[in-house]
């Protein structure tokens, strides 16, 4: 399943020039992962609550790749030149398949007990 790295990262007054070699380095540590952007800053078009900040998002084949190349000796080598210097959070969630059905996911939820029943007046 497909998994992706999602990164809120906090902008700076003013960029790190290790950020710079960060992100001229960080690809070449992706690749053998099969790792790719699918999200590299741009415009934040906030619809519900606050956004500090911008989003980086990279696809994986999946979570053990995207695991693996986050604890890999070559991105660790690398991650203090922005970690050291942007503040945020990063993390890394498995997609969906293509067949996904949010009902479906509903109604299996409300069978179990992972959704609080509230109870009508």
């Amino acid at each position: 399943m497909t998994a992706y790295v999602i990164a809120h990262l906090r902008d700076p007054e003013e960029l790190h020039p290790q950020v710079l070699e960060y992100m001229e380095r960080i690809q070449a540590t992706m690749d053998p992962f099969s790792g790719r952007f699918i999200v590299h800053g741009g415009p934040v078009d906030v619809r519900e609550g606050q956004w500090p900040g911008s989003v980086v998002m990279l696809e994986f084949p999946s979570a053990s790749n995207a695991r693996d190349w986050y604890e890999s000796a070559s991105y660790q080598a690398i991650l203090p030149l922005r970690a050291d210097h942007l503040e945020g959070e990063v993390i890394i969630v498995e997609g969906v398949g293509p067949d996904h059905d949010s009902a479906a996911m509903a109604a299996e939820l409300r069978k179990g007990s992972a959704v609080r029943q509230t109870p009508t007046s």
